[in-house]
């Protein structure tokens, strides 16, 4: 799951980054409004959820919120803010924000609110998430084969499987594929897609998952559900 984290604190930013990263998450951590929504635009970056303080230097976090869902975005968007008036909660949820939360909080309390996100938003992942006789189960970060054989992954590994099962039969190139798997601001090596999908595939044909990933030469890879249900 990729999290857009818009937060101008640095201390806070920064812890709450670090405890979403131990959690698996993907995070781009951005300090100002106008940036925020440059990174919401972009054709490249697919984000799952957003975490939006509501003061933010630029565009506020509040307009952020009406913006996208003027644009009727249903992305799920969990409001931070120091305001604690219940006009002022009610002025963010009625803006379209499905969650509101006061500082200062616990990072426990954060953390179970994305959770209560995910059981009711469809834009998040369930626990499981089946295609195919392949199963991620999300809170033990496994996959699962046939319902029986369990396969551990990396961090990296489960992130690449979920892409692919987001997006089924389609072709994805080495690009898309970094964009989503690296955090904005890291620089990874230029063979390091090639290098994750094969050590994917090595983990999957372990189980009897075979040739499922296929390679689109010159254009990039591909999750075969056909090949993931044989």
């Amino acid at each position: 799951m990729r999290i857009l984290l818009v937060e101008d604190e640095p201390d806070l930013g920064e812890a709450l980054k670090k405890a979403l990263n131990q959690k698996k998450y993907i995070v781009d951590w951005v300090q100002d409004g106008a940036e925020a929504w440059t990174c919401l635009e972009s054709q490249w970056t697919e984000y799952n959820l957003a975490i939006v303080d509501w003061l933010l230097p630029g565009i506020s976090g509040l307009d952020i919120i009406k913006r996208l869902r003027k644009q009727k975005n249903s992305l799920p968007v969990l409001m931070l803010t120091a305001k604690d008036q219940m006009e002022d909660k009610v002025i963010g949820l009625d803006a379209g924000a499905d969650d509101y939360l006061i500082k200062p909080f616990g990072m426990a309390e954060l953390l179970a609110r994305l959770r209560a996100l995910g059981r009711r938003s469809p834009q998040l992942q369930p626990q499981q998430f089946q295609r195919g006789l392949l199963i991620l189960d999300y809170g033990t970060r496994t996959v699962y084969y046939k319902n029986h054989q369990t396969l551990p992954l990396t961090t990296k590994e489960f992130q690449l499987l979920e892409y692919f099962f987001n997006h089924p039969n389609q072709i994805l190139t080495s690009e898309q594929i970094r964009n989503h798997l690296w955090e904005m601001g890291e620089e990874p090596l230029s063979n390091v897609v090639a290098a994750q999908v094969r050590l994917l595939r090595r983990k999957l044909e372990t189980v009897g998952s075979k040739n499922s990933i296929e390679t689109v030469h010159g254009v990039g890879y591909r999750f075969n559900l056909n090949l993931a249900s044989d």
